[in-house]
């Protein structure tokens, strides 16, 4: 696995950590505040030190999104659908309509759009501006996976 692919799997790790919360995260893992640190620091000494899978899914389990796993995804070319369809969710008159999905869809991407053009105007994307630019794709993206799961499941109807 190469450099750029060990960062991308750290820094989605600390997302999966920071959803679910420090204290929470030690608790569901039975590791230290210092041990899940560093699994996701890109530090030289830590470079080859990763979150055991049963770790990852303990944490995923109590997620919002499964940041670990659709980095893993990602990274081999795959791609994972995520959603509504999810064991244990919630269903019914709560879910949002195609409608609403695109309107959220819309905003996202003028966000997105947005965080660009103001990264853009020294000609410089900094590393923070990089980071920003970054969160707002996962979250088009997980837009994009709710708007695909609701059209899937309305085609089959």
């Amino acid at each position: 696995m190469g450099d750029a692919a060990k960062g991308y799997l750290k820094r989605h790790t600390e997302r999966l950590i920071k959803d679910v919360g420090y204290a929470a995260a030690c608790e569901l893992t039975g590791r230290s505040k210092a041990t899940l640190g560093r699994y996701f620091s890109e530090a030289e000494e830590h470079a080859e030190r990763f979150m055991p899978v049963d770790a990852v899914a303990a944490l995923e389990a109590a997620s919002s999104f499964p940041h670990v796993t659709a980095a893993l995804a990602e990274l081999n070319g795959g791609q994972m659908s995520y959603g509504a369809d999810r064991r244990n969710s919630v269903r019914g008159e709560g879910e949002a309509g195609v409608n609403a999905n695109v309107i959220r869809l819309s905003q996202r991407f003028a966000i997105l759009m947005a965080e660009y053009h103001q990264s853009i105007e020294d000609g410089v994307i900094s590393v923070n501006e990089a980071r920003r630019l970054l969160e707002e794709t996962l979250e088009l993206q997980k837009v994009l996976v709710e708007m695909k799961l609701r059209l899937e499941a309305e085609s089959r109807s």
